[in-house]
């Protein structure tokens, strides 16, 4: 990730010290770590995309969206898990088992719930002002996504991957755009 991007998204992020100084963040509910985390991941995501350039807003939004919605970030942590640490996964667990009392419109059950943990992750690190391992595991997210062709753990080679994704979901942005 350019490295003035990463200085603007963690000036971002450090505000949180205003508001949740000296809280025990183990003790929130996973739906509020969820919510909290839900913007902090479109929050990295439309900084990148948009730290690449000046672009028109529904641009920007198209580039943004296949990334945040439900089914892409189920995947991501799918593609990710054996490289969280033992509480990372059980904050990832707790997200992931909470009983959400909505649901994705554009997204199954299982795929929602996963995209539920991964927020309730990305939410618990930011509230524990851990920048550096959400930076570290969004380029991990987006590395999966980007090789696998949408998370699927295919073998194919990456050219012929990346051709049929964006052949499936019309996705814009590739791991390597994003980076």
């Amino acid at each position: 990730m350019d490295e003035s991007v990463r200085e603007c998204v963690d000036r971002l992020l450090d505000q949180r010290e205003k508001f949740f100084c000296g809280k025990d963040i183990r003790t929130y509910s996973p739906l509020t770590l969820a919510f909290i985390g839900d913007a902090v991941f479109s929050l990295y995501i439309r900084t990148i995309v948009a730290g690449r350039g000046n672009t028109a807003p529904g641009k920007l939004h198209e580039e943004c969206s296949g990334l945040v919605q439900a089914k892409a970030q189920s995947q991501m942590i799918r593609g990710i898990l054996e490289a969280l640490s033992e509480e990372e996964t059980s904050v990832y667990r707790r997200g992931r088992n909470a009983q959400a009392p909505s649901r994705a419109k554009h997204a199954t059950m299982s795929e929602y719930r996963h995209a539920t943990g991964l927020e309730a992750l990305f939410g618990y690190l930011y509230l524990t002002g851990q920048n550096e391992r959400m930076t570290e595991l969004l380029e991990l997210c987006l590395e999966f996504y980007g090789r696998d062709g949408a998370g699927t753990a295919s073998r194919e080679p990456a050219e012929e991957q990346e051709e049929e994704t964006q052949a499936e979901v019309g996705q814009t942005v590739s791991a390597e755009d994003v980076l």
